[in-house]
């Protein structure tokens, strides 16, 4: 079974509607996850830091699907 690597992330944003980052020298590189479960969690807690800052936005990528997008997910 392939792992399935997730990757939390999350920096200023140029749009709170968009995924669009103003620096991404200053990204906030949480790190890289074996499951989406604790990616989630690593997510929800950074996310949860910032509630009160609209412009900052943190976000899980699905690097498994990255990595061998034939596989689904």
């Amino acid at each position: 079974m392939a792992q399935k690597l997730h990757l939390v992330m999350g920096g200023r944003v140029k749009d709170p509607r968009g995924q669009e980052f103003e620096d991404l020298s200053a990204l906030d590189l949480v790190g890289i996850f074996p499951d989406f479960e604790s990616a989630e969690n690593a997510w929800r807690s950074k996310a949860q830091q910032t509630v009160d800052d609209a412009e900052m936005k943190y976000v899980v990528v699905h690097l498994h699907r990255l990595m061998e997008p034939n596989l689904g997910n």
